[in-house]
């Protein structure tokens, strides 16, 4: 099994793969996968922080709803019922 050296810079771990032993091949794919995954964490972020500041500033469930492309009930439960998430 080939150990994989985990540093700062590459907290994945995808740097210390060595493609010539164990069959492992070049991990551009991976380093897509993680940073698609990053950017939809980070968009995701951006959207509750955007849904937050539109309630502070009065809007109503109807209206985030609609900015949503969804009803005001699954835009509630989504980011209002609480629910942690």
């Amino acid at each position: 099994m080939q150990t994989i050296k985990r540093s700062e810079v590459d907290a994945t771990g995808l740097d210390g793969l060595d493609p010539g032993k164990g069959g492992s091949r070049d991990a551009k794919n991976m380093r897509r996968i993680i940073a698609a995954r990053r950017g939809v964490e980070a968009a995701e972020a951006e959207l509750r922080e955007a849904v937050a500041a539109a309630r502070e500033d009065g809007d109503s469930w109807a209206v985030i709803g609609l900015a949503l492309d969804t009803t005001r009930q699954a835009a509630f439960q989504r980011f209002g019922g609480g629910s942690g998430r």
